[in-house]
């Protein structure tokens, strides 16, 4: 399954030291990044029009970052080579050209700039391309350091990067301040920002969700068990690593460049379910997998695990960019334990997509009655009155049976197959704007955190009966919601969970909470209204 750029294994020894000398004298900042305004004077010695250019970098920044890395620099160069050769500028036109024959593009008054580059400066030793280690940037320290010094601008060199700076100046201190953390969501760290876009699969045992990973990696991860019993006992990320490994869950939630830290907070019998599976795998270079225990469905509900399995679902949620619920046709009753994963997604329905698996298992008359009752169903436990989209198909190994589903049948499912790996493809290209559309939504939801918990300590008593109003404001819980909703203008829509809030303002003293900031209100109403719309703007198409 191809998703994204050119491998810079593609690219031969020879043009890839060539192109490392060009990109060193491109990266201005020599922060191994090429940023818009590097790209123009850059890119102009190809002497391709402006268009030409602008289309360039829409496929070298697929991702839209807003600079380009070394790998993306290679594929620009590429893309600029076939341009001047007379190719007109595709998405698909890398893919069916012969990479390691791509001679490197003319680029006019290059080597005369090279040259007093060179002789001005000493020579240093060429790095070995396969190894070398990119530059740690600028923002890894923006959340290990003390100071409270405002960062400057120019230090920001990508959309990601502006993100982390709001965070940090505008967004984190209000957190801070009224205990979103404790609440609502842990508090970012700089893993989170740059970890790869999640997609995490939900289903009942056997719904074919282990399989289903198996057939888009076309092999097995570490550790990866299969049958027709509840196999997966536990959550799997499986993503990408130097070899094939499984990591406790222990470990990888304490390790500082991995986003899982949050997960410490469902303690050490979660922990103990929890595994990372690594592999070398290029799908997993842009995407990682969230593999996980099956939902329990009749007598076994009454088997209480361990640990808060809705919980964790709905931490997952949060950071995944794609939520997959798989059903099989004969597995469609929603358990009352699906029935609460399902609830704890709520704010999430744009990840969400419907996979009907094993479908060839049925003929089509009993296709077309399943689908009916997967979609009553789904209708029933959503509460809306939308329709779901469904993907239908086989996603295994083993061809289609024919003989059950037809040709009719057949040609359905290979569709219904492409349009969900499309959707796959696609979310390395989006994870910069669902990062963008994660970062608002959880500014939004930490001003409405602030003005709850500001409302709740106004409404407590100064000295006598502290402990009655505490307890009167917590039993009223959803009319003091409404109070804040009518007193700031607040959509319903974006309010928490009632009795998850409930639940864990009991075990705080609503007195000591801290009283209503504006300024600090204001800060994030100036970051959502001016300053990400800036970002996005600063570091769009520099060609457009």
């Amino acid at each position: 399954m191809d998703i994204v750029s050119t491998p810079i294994s593609s690219c031969s020894k020879e043009h890839q030291k060539i192109y490392q000398e060009w990109f060193s004298y491109a990266d201005s900042d020599g922060d191994g990044r090429i940023t818009g305004g590097d790209a123009i004077k850059f890119f102009g010695m190809s002497k391709l029009s402006r268009p030409e250019l602008k289309q360039v970098w829409a496929i070298a920044d697929s991702k839209r970052q807003g600079f380009l890395g070394f790998r993306e620099f290679i594929t620009a160069m590429q893309l600029v080579a076939l341009a001047q050769a007379g190719n007109e500028i595709t998405q698909d036109l890398l893919t069916h050209a012969e990479l390691e024959h791509i001679e490197p593009p003319s680029m006019e008054g290059l080597d005369t700039l090279l040259y007093k580059k060179n002789k001005s400066s000493p020579k240093k030793s060429e790095p070995d391309l396969d190894v070398a280690v990119p530059p740690t940037p600028v923002s890894l320290q923006w959340f290990t350091s003390k100071s409270t010094k405002k960062i400057p601008l120019n230090s920001v060199t990508s959309i990601i990067d502006g993100l982390k700076r709001l965070y940090i100046e505008k967004l984190k201190p209000l957190e801070v301040t009224y205990r979103f953390n404790d609440f609502v969501s842990p508090t970012l760290t700089h893993s989170d920002f740059d970890a790869k876009p999640m997609v995490m699969l939900l289903g009942q045992y056997s719904t074919g969700k282990t399989t289903f990973i198996k057939h888009l990696l076309r092999s097995s991860y570490p550790g990866a068990h299969i049958g027709p019993e509840p196999t997966t006992d536990r959550f799997v990320v499986v993503m990408s690593g130097p070899d094939d490994r499984n990591i406790p869950g222990n470990t990888i939630a304490v390790q500082a460049d991995m986003p899982y830290s949050g997960l410490t907070t469902f303690g050490t019998a979660f922990l103990s379910k929890f595994e990372c599976s690594q592999m070398p795998h290029p799908l997993l270079e842009h995407i990682t997998f969230v593999d996980t225990p099956g939902v329990l469905s009749g007598e076994k509900q009454r088997t209480q695990r361990s640990y808060d399995f809705t919980g964790v679902t709905s931490w997952f949620a949060a950071k995944c960019d794609l939520i997959l619920l798989l059903f099989d046709p004969h597995k469609l009753d929603i358990s009352d334990e699906f029935k609460r994963v399902i609830g704890s997604l709520r704010g999430h329905d744009d990840k969400i997509r419907v996979v009907l698996n094993k479908a060839d298992q049925v003929d089509t008359q009993q296709l077309m009655r399943v689908y009916g009752a997967l979609m009553w169903s789904l209708g029933k436990v959503l509460n809306t009155p939308e329709v779901m989209r469904v993907y239908i198909g086989s996603f295994n190994d083993k061809p289609v049976n024919e003989a059950a589903v037809g040709p009719l049948g057949k040609e359905l499912f290979e569709r219904e197959q492409d349009d969900l790996l499309s959707d796959l493809k696609d979310i390395p290209k989006k994870a910069c704007d669902l990062q963008i559309n994660e970062f608002v939504k959880r500014a939004r939801a930490a001003k409405i955190h602030a003005y709850i918990i500001s409302h709740l300590k106004k409404e407590m008593p100064a000295m006598m009966g502290k402990a009655k109003a505490q307890q009167r404001l917590i039993d009223n819980l959803e009319d003091e919601f409404a109070k804040v909703q009518r007193e700031f203008h607040l959509p319903a829509g974006d309010f928490p969970n009632v009795d998850h809030f409930r639940e864990v303002l009991s075990g705080y003293s609503i007195d000591k909470f801290e009283k209503l900031k504006p300024k600090m209100v204001q800060t994030v109403d100036d970051m959502l209204g001016y300053d990400i719309p800036e970002l996005l703007r600063s570091f769009k198409n520099p060609y457009e």
